[in-house]
């Protein structure tokens, strides 16, 4: 019941850290899928690196702004016509580029990642929807961050973004039902090229709060992803998975 052999799904953001490693188990368990990512180079990278792991047919790359509505059209077009479907969506794209006190931020940089980590996020299943899953049905899953759960301090318009996003999935969840699932994912720190400004002072200290004493792997998020799109999860809409490694337990978000 994991397995997604026939399946489509088009992952964003994914020409590495969490995004990639969410392909490649998509990959792993039988889907075909589409990744996209802005910057090219690497993004064939990561399109040769998936394709020499498995049928290299069932995988397409295509360079896309997740902030461009021609790009979002494009991609989601050029999934159905390339493999006939699009049964999954994840919305991995995410961006920060704003830190600290809120007094200080820049209401255009504010702006751009709300618009980047909900509108677009939005923008994608309004097309996924209308190019295939209205009709057929699917899964979507948005990652999210338990900084989007609890205030970081640290971090707190990207964490409201993330706030907003899972509010997003709750909402997509109950109009989109029964046909289509809406989750999402929070994970705490995962030890990615984004997030490197998080564990900056080493990852040792960093992880000394958490009760599993790590910082997450990519794919440690991509299992998860994998389980909620299979129909092993089939009863479960609206829901946002934390994969935390255990720090909001503890009431407090360490670094992040």
């Amino acid at each position: 019941m994991t397995d997604l052999t026939g399946r489509t799904a088009l992952v964003t953001g994914a020409s590495r850290g969490i995004g990639y490693a969410i392909a490649a188990e998509l990959l792993s368990r039988g889907a075909s899928v589409t990744i996209t990512a802005r910057k090219p180079d690497e993004l064939a990278a990561a399109g040769e690196k998936l394709a020499a792991g498995a049928d290299a047919s069932r995988v397409l790359a295509l360079a896309a702004n997740a902030g461009s509505a021609e790009s979002r059209e494009e991609s989601v077009t050029r999934t159905v016509e390339r493999f006939g479907s699009l049964d999954i969506l994840v919305n991995n794209t995410g961006i920060n580029p704003t830190y600290g006190f809120l007094m200080d931020a820049d209401l255009d940089a504010v702006r751009k990642t709300f618009d980047t980590n909900v509108v677009a996020a939005l923008a994608y299943v309004q097309l996924v929807y209308r190019a295939w899953m209205g009709e057929h049905g699917g899964s979507i899953v948005n990652i999210a961050s338990v900084a989007g759960l609890r205030s970081s301090g640290v971090i707190p318009a990207y964490g409201a973004s993330k706030a907003a996003l899972i509010r997003l999935t709750e909402e997509l969840a109950w109009q989109l039902g029964p046909k289509i699932r809406v989750n999402a994912v929070a994970p705490a720190v995962v030890k990615t090229k984004f997030a490197t400004a998080l564990y900056s002072s080493g990852e040792e200290k960093t992880a000394e709060p958490y009760p599993m004493k790590r910082l997450g792997e990519p794919e440690d998020i991509a299992s998860v992803v994998g389980f909620l799109v299979s129909d092993r999860a089939g009863w479960m809409t609206g829901e946002t998975v934390r994969v935390d490694g255990g720090i909001l337990a503890t009431g407090t978000l360490g670094s992040a």
